[in-house]
């Protein structure tokens, strides 16, 4: 197994509370790898620990088989481990073009070189446009970003982070607050940007879940419950009942 992201007893404690408990994730490379649990799971916090926004109290944390526990959050974004929907900025008043440019910048380290000039900036309207494309956004170039509906202004931060080139994503409830239709618009564009590209992804719709993701880990009070395919891990009884307070049923529709 080609593991691009690991982790090895990652614990984080807050004045005594443990938000994560001894946590061993191996994440393969390639795949569509979710992060499920009920709320107070400790799924965010695990999420800041491998983003580094929070220091983990013990434990690993290994990025191509590197330790990088000690790591700042732009180097790892600058190794390639982006965190969308909670980092990508979309800059509401700019065009859909001009946000993927900006993303565009951050990747070249210019992001603050707005003084440059209109033909500079110009030569990154076609990787910019590529990457519309890629999201199904070309047609919205020249639109306002706080015009667009709520689904296509996350697909505009999926444009923005693809344009930094992750070779992780990570993405913090990609569809949190949609509508049905949205809802399987942004799964399908999660699955069809995730050739040559690993995803690790936060999402309690099990709809979502069961219709993309390779392999999923369960939390349930900061520790491991359970891991493997979406058809193992919905098997056992003691997932189910962390998610519905019984041990039969389907994961499917619950949220």
């Amino acid at each position: 197994m080609d593991v691009i992201l690991e982790t090895r007893s990652l614990t984080k404690q807050f004045k005594g509370f443990t938000a994560v408990s001894d946590v061993n994730l191996k994440i393969q490379r390639g795949h569509i790898h979710a992060l499920i649990g009920p709320n107070g799971a400790g799924k965010t916090t695990c999420f800041n620990l491998l983003t580094k926004f929070l220091a983990p109290s013990s434990g690993a944390i290994l990025y191509n088989g590197r330790d990088v526990t000690g790591a700042k959050p732009a180097q790892l974004a600058k190794d390639g481990i982006i965190r969308s929907f909670q980092i990508s900025a979309v800059f509401p008043h700019l065009t859909v073009l001009e946000n993927v440019r900006i993303g565009l910048h951050r990747a070249l380290g210019t992001s603050f070189h707005f003084w440059k000039s209109d033909r500079t900036l110009h030569r990154l309207n076609e990787r910019a446009m590529a990457l519309l494309e890629e999201v199904d956004l070309a047609a919205y170039a020249d639109a306002i970003a706080v015009d667009l509906p709520y689904g296509r202004k996350r697909a505009l931060e999926i444009a923005t982070t693809l344009g930094m080139e992750p070779e992780l994503m990570l993405l913090d409830e990609p569809t949190q607050g949609m509508g049905h239709e949205d809802v399987s618009r942004v799964a399908e564009l999660i699955k069809r940007v995730s050739a040559g590209r690993t995803i690790l992804m936060v999402e309690h719709n099990m709809n979502v879940v069961s219709g993309i993701c390779d392999r999923i880990s369960v939390l349930q009070r900061g520790a491991l419950l359970a891991e493997g395919t979406y058809a193992e891990v919905s098997a056992i009884p003691q997932v189910m009942e962390a998610y519905m307070g019984t041990t039969s049923g389907s994961l499917v529709g619950s949220h």
